[in-house]
């Protein structure tokens, strides 16, 4: 199985194992439903309680303006026909008025009258009374007692109660429901983008999200994505490349490897013959192990590992070391090196010396017989370097450059047949060097010069 269905099988399985902690459009009807109520509740409470006060006035003004009437009627028709008449009087006016109960106590507390047909329990709390004085001509003053019934009202207010908490749940209901309704609607696109991700696997990596109608809040992150998703293939890609090519490096020593070992099985040989097979296999095999030992340095570049820095150390001196280690190649050649400028900074020093080397090296095999080298160190600002390795011979290609530090990659058409193969992982370490200091690598090709280097930035 390649890495294209591997990550094909185990996309669906992934994406099983994500249980769905709550849904939105539940979790906004259910907060809106629950302030529907909060707030239908609070009007409607204010509503009831304004209706029970005007009842309440309402009473009040019934019970002042029927107390005046008796006081006044008490008076006329104890003017008239004395104590008697005034009896006569209230007893009159009561059958008239069934709603109301009326008492007149003697300042002693003896009865003068009581109204005897009532038809309402004048204790309940749904009865409203008051107090009020009726002075007779005999210069006594009777302690009278009004009660109005007012069950009708209360039992409108009981009505309305209940109506109004109907109202209430019913428009939180409807609020839920409508909420619950819209919120799957306008949630629509994201189901649509759910769709389109599940669509998306490593056969179609070229696939992006897009919506019919562009949602502004849902669009960075179909941004984000479609960028995210465009990094992804293109590592992808690289990561497929970088296996093709991986298997062809190693597929050339494992050739020469068995067809050395065959030839040497296929008859009787001797001892010298064997140990030259021996000597040409263990070559073969220090050419695979540094192809192995390159891929998994590169692996930790990529995963982040940053250099361990040291004290600053001045970088010509780590480039001179470094010449004088490729004093041999450079006599065979008769090239010359010279260093110009120099700068402090805390690097790592074998990997700066690693990355040195691979551009020395890189330089010698391309650069005219008999020409001059020169390693260039420069400050760049917020205290960082730049490193150059400049050599004379056939320039690279404006389109080779891009791809200068890309694993494996060689430009032949561009530079001079290489006297000894080597497997393209060099500039591609100097390239995962700079990065773990926290610069980058670069190039530069025309006229016959050709600058390859890098930057290193401070420790901030």
């Amino acid at each position: 199985m390649n890495s294209a269905e591997a990550l094909g099988s185990l996309a669906p399985e992934r994406a099983q194992e994500t249980p769905c902690a709550y849904s939105i459009g539940r979790r906004l009807s259910l907060l809106l439903a629950i302030q529907t109520v909060i707030g239908l509740g609070v009007l409607l409470a204010v509503i009831y309680g304004a209706t029970t006060m005007l009842f309440s006035a309402k009473h009040d003004e019934e019970l002042r303006s029927y107390s005046t009437v008796l006081v006044d009627v008490a008076r006329e028709a104890d003017a008239h026909g004395g104590e008697d008449e005034v009896r006569a009087k209230m007893a009159w006016i009561a059958e008239r008025r069934p709603g109301t109960f009326v008492q007149l106590l003697r300042p002693d507390g003896s009865t003068f009258y009581r109204d005897a047909v009532t038809t309402f329990d004048v204790t309940k709390a749904s009865s409203r009374g008051m107090d009020f004085n009726v002075p007779l001509s005999s210069g006594e003053v009777l302690q009278g007692r009004l009660v109005l019934d007012c069950s009708r009202d209360a039992e409108t207010a009981k009505r309305m109660a209940l109506l109004l908490v109907g109202a209430v749940l019913a428009g939180a209901a409807l609020v839920g429901w409508g909420t619950f309704w819209r919120v799957r609607c306008s949630l629509r696109p994201l189901l649509d983008l759910a769709g389109q991700t599940k669509a998306i696997d490593a056969r179609r990596m070229g696939q992006r999200l897009s919506l019919a109608e562009p949602v502004e809040e849902l669009q960075p992150l179909i941004d984000q994505f479609n960028g995210l998703m465009h990094r992804v293939e293109r590592t992808y890609a690289q990561l497929e490349g970088f296996n093709a090519d991986v298997a062809h490096e190693l597929r050339t020593p494992l050739a020469n490897l068995i067809g050395h070992t065959e030839v040497a099985l296929s008859r009787e040989r001797s001892v010298t013959e064997l140990e030259e097979t021996l000597h040409s296999n263990l070559e073969e095999l220090h050419r695979m192990a540094a192809i192995v030992n390159d891929m998994l340095f590169l692996a930790q570049a990529d995963r982040g590992v940053k250099a361990r820095r040291g004290a600053p150390v001045s970088l010509a001196e780590l480039v001179q070391q470094v010449v004088e280690f490729h004093e041999a190649p450079m006599e065979e050649r008769s090239l010359s090196v010279s260093v110009e400028g120099d700068a402090r900074l805390p690097v790592d020093e074998p990997l700066i010396k690693r990355a040195l080397s691979n551009l020395l090296g890189n330089a010698i095999r391309y650069a005219d017989a008999n020409s001059r080298l020169c390693v260039r160190i420069t400050d760049t600002a917020h205290g960082g370097a730049r490193l150059w390795v400049e050599n004379t011979g056939p320039s690279i290609e404006p389109e080779h450059l891009p791809r200068l530090f890309d694993r494996f990659f060689r430009a032949d058409a561009a530079r001079c047949e290489m006297e000894k193969p080597h497997h393209g992982l060099g500039l591609s370490i100097v390239a995962a060097i700079a990065r773990m200091h926290d610069g980058a690598p670069m190039a530069e090709s025309s006229a016959g010069t050709t600058r390859v280097g890098f930057t290193l930035q401070a420790i901030s």
